[in-house]
C-alpha cells in the first residue's frame, strides 16, 4: 500500500499523450502563459480588471492607457524611472493628461514609487487606509 503523502501518482494515457496542450508527465501545474499567450477574456460592460504594472520608460505608457480607456484600473509601479528625472516627469505628466482631462479619472499616490490610476467610473476615497 503507498503512503499517501507521496504526492499525485501519474497515469500514463496514450490518448492524452498526443494531445499538444496536455501536461507532460510529472508536471505540477498548468503554465496557462505559455499555453495560451493571448486569451480571450470574456467581458461585460460593468466589468474591470486590476493591472499590475511596473513602467520601465516611456514605451509602457500607452498599454497602461489601453486598459484605462478599457475601463480598467491600474497600480503601476515607478521606481525604476523614477532615477531618470525627465523621462520620469514626462510619463506622469502624460499619464496625468490623458487620465484626469481625456477620461475624467484620477491618479492616486500609493507609497512613495506607486500610482492607482482610475478611468472616470472609479473614485479615491481619502483616509480610507485609517478604516478598518
Amino acid at each position: 500500500m503507498a503512503d499517501d503523502n507521496d504526492g499525485p501518482r501519474w497515469l500514463d494515457v496514450p490518448s492524452l499523450s498526443a494531445a499538444s496542450d496536455s501536461p507532460e508527465l510529472g508536471e505540477n501545474y498548468h503554465d496557462l502563459q505559455r499555453r495560451h499567450p493571448i486569451a480571450p477574456v470574456p467581458r461585460n460592460q460593468n466589468d474591470a480588471m486590476i493591472h499590475r504594472a511596473l513602467l520601465h520608460d516611456l514605451t509602457g505608457v500607452e498599454q497602461l492607457q489601453d486598459w484605462l480607456s478599457e475601463g480598467d484600473i491600474v497600480i503601476v509601479e515607478l521606481k525604476r524611472l523614477m532615477n531618470r528625472g525627465s523621462e520620469f516627469k514626462q510619463a506622469v505628466s502624460r499619464l496625468q493628461i490623458f487620465i484626469e482631462k481625456d477620461i475624467g479619472g484620477e491618479m492616486v499616490q500609493l507609497g512613495d514609487s506607486r500610482l492607482m490610476l482610475l478611468p472616470g467610473v472609479f473614485r479615491g476615497i481619502e483616509g480610507i487606509d485609517t478604516e478598518l
